[in-house]
């Protein structure tokens, strides 16, 4: 897994031209930085204020750092590619949705003047990357991460560098992890017990690996995937693909069923999840479209609001 490499100039004149040693890591003293990722080396000279966020998380982080993309793109769940975590710091920021983060519309992106793009959680190739970077320098994904598998404390340090706030990054990283250990040592119900998410789609279950946000989210409060889907696990996928016949691989202490609406009833579709100790146990939930969202993009302001949101539902379903 690749490093995140930083060039940066960590000293400053003072007003009498002596060189101060102990200039903040934030704001404009963090300038010059040299970011290495996927695609290169990006120089940044001086602090970004028009920034695009390529990545389909990117957002959340530079939101948490204090700025409102002039151009964002998202997840499908949401019509502004935002969640509603991000509502009270969009304030009345003017938000432009750009519609895709591996094939963006280029001459969208130019119009919008940007002096930082972000692409670490986008999916576009060295040939894109080329032409984002005539536009505005471009800092993509660190290498050694494939495209969407940058976790969230990389993404942050990463954003957080490149807007010259690096100090600022770390503490929303720390903020999270605590707020984390908090809710395990709250639940410890949670503890070695079998959980999984799934998405149904196209008659069959997808069913999330450790690596996954969405797996990572159970993993990360206690919970343990089942060896019937972690033994499926090639390096080459997200997630492990499910029939409907072998249901019972997703069968353990708890469900977790990612949808639109909590009233989803899996059973409905297919009579053999009856037969689940899951299902006998009332241990199936399905989520809200913010829930599902909120563990989906698996950010420093999301994760706080899935945990409020859907933490309380899991203790319920193993009470």
């Amino acid at each position: 897994m690749g490093a995140l490499v930083i060039a940066a100039n960590v000293t400053a004149c003072s007003s009498d031209g002596s060189e101060d040693t102990t200039a903040s890591a934030g704001g404009d003293a963090a300038f010059p930085v040299s970011i290495e990722h996927v695609h290169g080396t990006t120089t940044i000279t001086e602090k970004p204020e028009r920034i695009v966020t390529l990545g389909v998380t990117d957002a959340d982080v530079v939101l948490a750092l204090g700025v409102a993309p002039v151009g964002n793109t998202g997840y499908t769940f949401y019509e502004t590619g935002l969640g509603p975590w991000t509502e009270e710091l969009v304030g009345d920021a003017e938000l432009t949705r750009i519609d895709s983060d591996s094939e963006p519309n280029l001459e969208q992106i130019a119009g919008l003047v940007p002096d930082l793009i972000i692409g670490i959680s986008a999916g576009y190739d060295e040939a894109v990357y080329d032409k984002l970077s005539e536009i505005a320098p471009t800092v993509s994904r660190p290498d050694g991460f494939a495209a969407y598998t940058v976790d969230r404390e990389v993404a942050t340090e990463t954003i957080a560098t490149a807007l010259g706030e690096s100090e600022r990054g770390a503490e929303l990283n720390l903020q999270t992890a605590d707020r984390i250990t908090a809710t395990v040592e709250t639940h410890p119900e949670f503890a070695g017990k079998t959980g999984v998410a799934v998405l149904p789609y196209d008659n069959q279950y997808g069913a999330f690996l450790p690596g996954d946000a969405r797996g990572a989210f159970l993993t990360s409060l206690g919970f343990r995937i089942p060896d019937a889907i972690t033994s499926q696990d090639t390096g080459d996928s997200f997630f492990v693909g499910v029939s409907k016949e072998n249901v019972s691989m997703l069968d353990g202490d708890l469900i977790l069923v990612l949808g639109d609406d909590q009233t989803t009833d899996i059973a409905a579709d297919n009579p053999l999840v009856e037969n689940l100790n899951a299902a006998q146990n009332d241990a199936i939930i399905a989520t809200t479209l913010d829930q599902r969202g909120a563990i989906t993009y698996n950010s420093v302001l999301s994760i706080p609001y899935a945990i409020d949101s859907l933490v309380p539902r899991l203790s319920d379903a193993l009470a």
